[in-house]
């Protein structure tokens, strides 16, 4: 057998993360710029504020209706035709979006197009298949993956800025959805959902390394995990509703930050190409921060890196309430660190906290449940925090109660325990 013939398993499952990587930053920031294209769509319309972000809020909404459908076709036919059909979504949306005249336009484009076809492609749609290629390295895989956000703020996020100041965001819309079209439909034909599917093993492992009887087993509560969990047995558990709550609090205040942070930063006097800046810059950040904190969750647990990303968005929203009094570059480097570096290593452990828990032949239909709850709370607080500034006059009050909900995710992934069904390599 040849060298690459014995490598083929370790190589094609790196491919998929290399397919996934590529595809965050392109989707993601497809999503993201939406919080760049809002100021002038604002002066543009004159709609209010909470008109406007309620249509990011409501291609959320529309996604968590669909979350269930898709854990069941991941489930049953593979990742390619929910990611393929998250590329057409989006690549109409953008299209379709420069001849909006009115806001049920602008929601069925940029809001139900671009921000549920973008969910296909993303967080919640990887988490239901990358799991499986990897084991032992399994949040360091997923969080290589995801890192690739990072990148494409870096790199897009700016270049589309410059569009919208030069040409309009209209021009801006035209060249992302091309982008998303000529990139990520042809990527994604090479995507399968387990190893398994290819005739390979998980972790780049051989048929004959897989026949060698394990040394130690990761399993602490054998009577859980005999179980066959199916979606209804996984809804009569209290652990599957403290995941529901912590995956609502924790996106209510990402996507809270990620929607209203442009705005606000220029609100408080600085410049659009600086908060366009910050906006990528947090992506940036978060690339060690997802990987590092990614690979220390195999070692020490999902529970504490969930901490330390929630921790982090609270850090986050306290700075940007000192910046309504101090608009210093300190805070705002504070702000985008604490919001990147550790917020942003939520997403390493989502998947891994779920298939730890729950993991077997419907985890995919499981996790499609769950987003429900991950895209609830992304779709409830660009919109609620919208409507509190529209009442109140001020962020203020929407800011710490975002800060109560990254206590409360804290909280409900400790309670949901993922350490007390299968430990990480790191604690055997």
């Amino acid at each position: 057998m040849s060298h690459w013939s014995q490598r083929l398993p370790f190589y094609y499952g790196w491919l998929i993360i290399g397919i996934a990587f590529v595809t965050m930053a392109i989707a993601v920031t497809a999503r993201t710029s939406f919080s760049l294209l809002l100021p002038p769509l604002i002066d543009e319309f004159g709609w209010e504020r909470g008109l406007a972000a309620g249509a990011f809020s409501f291609g959320f909404l529309v996604s968590a209706v669909l979350g269930p459908i898709v854990g069941r076709v991941m489930d049953r036919k593979g990742p390619r035709i929910v990611i393929e059909s998250g590329v057409v979504m989006v690549t109409v949306g953008l299209f379709l979006a420069p001849f909006i005249a009115n806001p049920w336009q602008f929601y069925a484009t940029l809001g139900v197009m671009v921000g549920a076809g973008a969910n296909l492609m993303t967080f919640t749609a990887h988490s239901q298949f990358l799991p499986h290629w990897f084991v032992r390295r399994r949040a360091l895989a997923i969080s290589i993956a995801f890192s690739g956000v990072g990148v494409g703020a870096i790199v897009l996020l700016p270049w589309l800025q410059s569009i919208i100041e030069r040409d309009g965001w209209r021009a801006a819309c035209w060249f992302m959805g091309l982008l998303v079209l000529l990139v990520l439909g042809p990527l994604n034909l090479f995507v399968r959902r387990r190893p398994q599917d290819v005739g390979l093993l998980p972790d780049g492992e051989s048929h004959a390394a897989a026949a060698t009887p394990r040394a130690a087993s990761n399993v602490v509560d054998a009577a859980w995990v005999s179980v066959e969990w199916t979606l209804a047995r996984a809804l009569r558990t209290a652990r599957f509703w403290w995941i529901v709550l912590g995956f609502f609090c924790a996106l209510f205040a990402w996507y809270a930050v990620q929607v209203h942070q442009t705005k606000y930063l220029i609100e408080v006097g600085f410049s659009p190409i600086v908060a366009a800046w910050a906006l990528g810059m947090v992506s940036v950040v978060g690339i060690p921060g997802q990987i590092g904190l990614g690979a220390l969750s195999d070692r020490i647990g999902r529970e504490w890196i969930w901490t330390a990303g929630c921790a982090g968005f609270a850090i986050c929203y306290a700075a940007l309430i000192a910046l309504e009094h101090s608009p210093s570059p300190v805070l705002l480097w504070l702000m985008v660190i604490a919001q990147g570096s550790l917020g942003y290593a939520l997403t390493s452990v989502m998947g891994p906290i779920v298939a730890e828990i729950f993991e077997g032949p419907y985890y995919g239909s499981i996790f499609g449940m769950l987003t429900v709850a991950l895209i609830g709370g992304g779709a409830a607080g660009p919109w609620l925090t919208g409507v509190i500034h529209d009442v109140t006059g001020s962020y203020r009050l929407a800011f710490l109660l975002a800060i109560a909900c990254c206590v409360a995710s804290a909280t409900a992934i400790w309670i949901a325990a993922p350490r007390k069904v299968r430990l990480v390599p790191g604690r055997l």
